[in-house]
């Protein structure tokens, strides 16, 4: 089956509702290509790499959470933002991106899958979210899991293994973990957040100096465990949920990144 893009990008915004948030870029449909959409491809970044890859799937759309243009960046179309570009037209795929409306859905989102391979619930309504634009998650283990984690280097140990990839903790030692707060991606500005909301260790995917001075006062353990490991989900389950829905193909490429 076949759909247009206009009848995708209507489907996307439909379900992330991007006007309700104030992002650091455009959302929707970044970069036009054909009006008949057949195959869609989803990954993280819109890197070279994935285009390539798309291009070789045959993919009429890319869907993707960190897109090619942000607020403040430098507008020439010259290097790497030239060679993207010139793919893309060559080949005419649009390019469709949604940043913080694909963090903050609430069941396909990025928060929302991390929390769901991580086996955290989020507390119900208002309790369940903390930080600006209410982005960030927080909850407790689910109960068919256990009753929360011993210890940060246990719930370390857990989320590692889940990411398949090494964490930074910072672990002041505190006992044991049952209220866990999360924001994936570069969330480390939320920290202070999720230690008000009444967190004992907060998950995200990167982390800044002041940080680890913040966990250590505060009593709180920080996980660092990547900005693309934390991220790699959300961006299959919509447009798989999308895809679904219209009858198209869909695949997820996901690009290496060790960050």
């Amino acid at each position: 089956m076949t759909t247009t893009r206009h009848e995708l990008l209507h489907a996307f915004d439909l379900l992330l509702a991007p006007g309700r948030f104030k992002d650091y870029g455009p959302n929707g449909l970044q970069v036009e290509g054909r009006t008949a959409v057949r195959r869609l491809v989803s990954g993280v970044t819109a890197s070279r790499a994935l285009i390539e890859a798309a291009i070789a799937a045959q993919a009429d759309a890319v869907f993707v959470h960190h897109g090619l243009f942000w607020r403040g960046q430098d507008g020439r179309v010259t290097g790497w933002m030239k060679q993207r570009l010139a793919l893309l037209l060559a080949h005419d795929i649009n390019l469709f991106a949604y940043h913080l409306p694909l963090d903050a859905h609430p069941e396909l989102g990025n928060n929302a899958q991390l929390g769901l391979r991580l086996g955290l619930v989020a507390e119900p309504g208002p309790e369940g979210r903390f930080g600006e634009q209410e982005l960030g998650f927080i909850g407790r283990r689910a109960e068919a899991e256990g009753d929360g984690f011993a210890d940060a280097p246990a719930l370390a140990r857990h989320v590692e293994a889940v990411l398949g990839r090494p964490a930074t903790l910072v672990d002041p030692g505190r006992g044991p973990i049952r209220r866990v707060a999360w924001c994936t991606g570069g969330a480390q500005g939320y920290f202070e957040a999720a230690i008000a909301a009444g967190a004992d260790a907060f998950i995200t995917g990167e982390i800044s100096e002041p940080q680890a001075h913040y966990a250590r006062e505060a009593g709180v353990a920080f996980l660092a465990c990547g900005h693309h490991a934390t991220e790699r989900y959300g961006a299959p389950a919509v447009a798989g949920h999308v895809a679904a829905q219209l009858g198209l193909n869909h695949e997820f490429i996901d690009i290496d990144n060790p960050a």
